[in-house]
């Protein structure tokens, strides 16, 4: 019978360590198109495929019409990554990312207007 030690250690072999799977990635909002968006978020994947993108409590909008929360690339909103509508323009917040979207092929946050196809804010995710 094996040990517990050897077992674990064939599966970090085999897969990987288990914390470098499931790194979280972060940014600090700046803002854009004359808003004021100011805050961190952090983006953690889950073991089932999905994400998610959590606010920290200082995040603030300063108000705009139909704001959305997305990803995008350089520069770019993308959105098939619109993750919906802003929950509060203050505060901690999350959203689920879909297991179908995936994250690594972004690196920007958006707050979004839909309204006037505009960024509100911008976090470069590191």
């Amino acid at each position: 019978m094996k040990s517990l030690f050897a077992l674990t250690l064939t599966a970090i072999i085999a897969f990987g360590p288990v914390s470098a799977a499931y790194a979280d990635t972060s940014g600090t909002f700046t803002g854009a198109s004359d808003h004021v968006t100011k805050g961190g978020v952090t983006i953690t994947k889950n073991a089932d495929g999905t994400a998610t993108v959590t606010f920290d409590q200082s995040f603030s909008l300063d108000g705009a019409p139909d704001p959305r929360v997305g990803f995008g690339k350089d520069g770019s909103f993308v959105s098939v990554a619109d993750l919906g509508a802003l929950k509060n323009l203050n505060g901690a917040q999350s959203y689920v990312v879909p297991a179908s979207l995936n994250i690594d092929d972004y690196n920007e946050l958006y707050i979004w207007c839909l309204e006037f196809a505009v960024p509100l804010g911008v976090a470069q995710l590191n």
